[in-house]
């Protein structure tokens, strides 16, 4: 144990000073939550020497470039906010129960992903946020990864994504796997397993677990075990998001606030909505929005929504300033402004090239608040400036997305706001669940559209071999009737001959 305190003291030590030395890759540095970790997490450390055999060097190597990836790849800054929520919601990768080891199951449900349905980069980040979250959840223990693979065939073995499962645990997440338990493998996928072994450092091997329902008990407790698995638990698959599983404070009462981070860095505290927007409607409000819904429609070559913005009072001069959660993916015009009394101003969101309307805006919020001011005639800079100066009790407005496309937009708003007085917070839940669940449909029945064409593909190519087999088995009878006409043919021919002598 000595030995093992003064090899994480060194390994501390040497990273420490090549930083100082070198440093990093990256001219805007490492992670600062990287760094502390470093310097005051011995056991982060310890699992990179255990997972390098204790081998200083290789231990520095794999932190040097654990911390670069992490940078690059934004692990540190992945919440649910700038997440595809529907990737998370749809159940191809989720975590339940744990195996006999104790260590939490981290499930790929093969049957559910088709290879090329997702986009990857996505797909990635949704991966790395279950990485890092069993990580906050289970105190950097270990996982074991379960793929699920009854039902699955040909069209849900994507090697590219279960190559990138095995490089995380390969490069950035030391001492992290338990076990790789492979529950009904089709036997047409043996020979990708057989690539996908060859990946795997010679001390993983032995981790993989092939099993079946009679001896799956062996790794996961039958009582833990889904019933789909041959065990007795009937959990269904239903995302939670990490801040609603530890809900209950010391005082045993229910904490229901979420952190929404705007545009700026600036946190703010998102209550339980119980309209669309989630408007601060009171005696005193200075500020009408029009709709409480930003709806998105495509208007020639771009995606917009369109809102309205009015000064209610007689007699205030406002100031408004909009800020959203994914700043990279929408621009505001104008995203501040100024407003007299009972002026109106329309604002346009603009959804920037290169992300995909559908399913993407579940997530997305805005932020309007607005101040009053006794100065109207500010310009741009002195308008920044005035709102980086002022600090909390501005009005705040809040909206959620949603694609125009949707033919019931009107209905889901005019349920919502019905539904808003009898049962409050319940309303946009449910609301989210829907939305939720038609992304879902629209997922399901698209690998239906590529099963259905890949079956007619089979089938066309399996016609195209019926036929050739047919051609091929009439000219080898006919060969075989010739050769047998000319056989006896020449049979009788010599018989002749050999009368002719006689």
């Amino acid at each position: 144990m000595e030995n093992q305190a003064q090899l994480v003291s060194d390994l501390r030590e040497k990273f420490l000073q090549k930083l100082d030395e070198e440093g990093p890759p990256d001219p805007s540095g490492f992670h600062p939550a990287d760094i502390a970790r470093i310097k005051n997490q011995d056991d982060w450390l310890r699992r990179f020497l255990e997972h390098n055999d204790f081998r200083l060097e290789d231990s520095l190597k794999m932190l040097w470039e654990t911390c670069e990836w992490r940078k690059k790849f934004g692990t540190n800054d992945i919440t649910l906010e700038n997440l595809r929520r529907d990737y998370l919601e749809d159940g191809v990768c989720f975590s339940y129960g744990q195996d006999k080891d104790g260590r939490k199951l981290f499930i790929v449900k093969s049957k559910l992903h088709v290879k090329g349905s997702r986009e990857f980069p996505e797909l990635q980040r949704c991966i790395v946020y279950w990485f890092e979250r069993l990580e906050r959840e289970g105190n950097g223990n270990q996982i074991s990864l379960f793929f699920d693979m009854a039902e699955a065939g040909l069209s849900n073995m994507d090697m590219e994504f279960t190559k990138y499962l095995i490089g995380l645990f390969k490069n950035y997440y030391p001492n992290y796997l338990n076990l790789i338990i492979i529950f009904e493998m089709p036997w047409v996928l043996n020979a990708a397993f057989k690539i996908i072994k060859s990946w795997l450092p010679a001390k993983a091997i032995p981790k993989i677990k092939f099993v079946n329902k009679s001896n799956l008990k062996e790794y996961v407790d039958p009582n833990i075990a889904l019933k789909s698995w041959g065990g007795k638990s009937e959990y269904t698959f239903t995302f939670v998001p990490e801040e609603q599983i530890n809900l209950n404070t010391s005082n045993g009462k229910v904490d229901n606030n979420k952190k929404v981070h705007f545009a700026e860095n600036s946190p703010m505290s998102e209550q339980p909505s119980s309209t669309f927007g989630d408007q601060q409607k009171n005696e005193e409000s200075m500020l009408a929005i029009e709709p409480e819904l930003l709806v998105f429609r495509k208007e020639g070559n771009e995606v917009m929504g369109t809102i309205s913005l009015k000064n209610i009072t007689s007699d205030k001069c406002l100031s408004y300033k909009i800020k959203t959660t994914s700043p990279e993916k929408f621009r505001v015009r104008p995203s501040t402004g100024i407003l007299m009394p009972s002026q109106q101003c329309v604002v346009t969101v603009v959804l920037q090239p290169g992300f995909s309307l559908r399913g993407l805006l579940q997530n997305d919020r805005f932020l309007v608040m607005c101040l009053p001011m006794t100065d109207a005639k500010m310009s741009p800079q002195e308008l920044t400036d005035f709102w980086k100066s002022v600090g909390k009790g501005a009005e705040e407005h809040r909206l959620v997305c949603r694609e125009g496309s949707l033919d019931n937009i009107e209905i889901l708003k005019s349920s919502a706001s019905y539904s808003s007085m009898s049962s409050g917070v319940a309303n946009d839940r449910s609301l989210e669940g829907l939305f939720s669940k038609i992304s879902r449909l629209e997922d399901r029945h698209n690998k239906l559209y590529n099963e259905i064409l890949a079956l007619k593909r089979m089938l066309l190519v399996s016609v195209i071999l019926i036929v050739l087999l047919s051609i091929c088995i009439c000219y080898i009878l006919r060969i075989d009737i010739r050769n047998s006409l000319e056989q006896e043919s020449h049979g009788m021919y010599d018989c002749d001959v050999q009368d002719i002598h006689n």
